[in-house]
């Protein structure tokens, strides 16, 4: 669904969509979308901002990823609202300058409007985790031998070293000899 600026302008346009895995490009192999994403909002042009659009509404997808710590696959239910603001490039906005608090949460696009699936693929990406792991009691894989620590604890110890003195060692080792 693409949202026009000119007939926006007129009236605020409703959605209420599904869109099914593989529909939206999420711009990372380590992310795939297990079940419909399900949208229902609308979008609008901000009044008194030229071209300022204001798409809000509501919307759940599970997503799937790679835990970053055991490399497991995991699952991440999104089911929340949202409200996200856009502006046109052409006016002068999204050029490389220095922009103040509130323009760094606003997002840009170029052209006579905004596709609906940027806006819901933005959502996704801001409503998931920092860091995707399986659970908050992952154990990871062991840096040693590689076993996945939340299927079987191993016996490898892993010896902590700071590299950052490495030089010095050397030099007092060579100053002995």
């Amino acid at each position: 669904m693409f949202f026009h600026v000119r007939d926006l302008g007129i009236r605020a346009a409703r959605f209420d969509v599904e869109v099914a895995p593989g529909q939206i490009d999420y711009q990372d192999g380590n992310l795939r979308q297990a079940n419909v994403l399900k949208a229902s909002g609308k979008a609008e042009l901000v009044t008194g901002a030229l071209g300022e659009m204001r798409v809000s509404g509501h919307a759940s997808v599970v997503m799937e990823y790679d835990c970053d710590r055991c490399l497991e696959p995991a699952r991440y239910p999104v089911d929340s609202d949202f409200t996200l603001y856009y502006r046109p490039v052409d006016e002068g906005y999204g050029d490389e300058k220095e922009i103040d608090g509130g323009e760094a949460e606003m997002g840009f696009y170029e052209g006579d409007g905004m596709e609906l699936n940027h806006v819901l693929r933005e959502h996704v990406l801001l409503a998931l985790p920092m860091q995707r792991v399986c659970g908050e009691s992952c154990k990871g894989i062991c840096p040693v031998c590689g076993q996945n620590r939340n299927q079987k604890e191993c016996q490898c110890r892993a010896v902590a070293s700071d590299d950052r003195w490495s030089a010095l060692r050397e030099i007092s080792t060579a100053g002995r000899g």
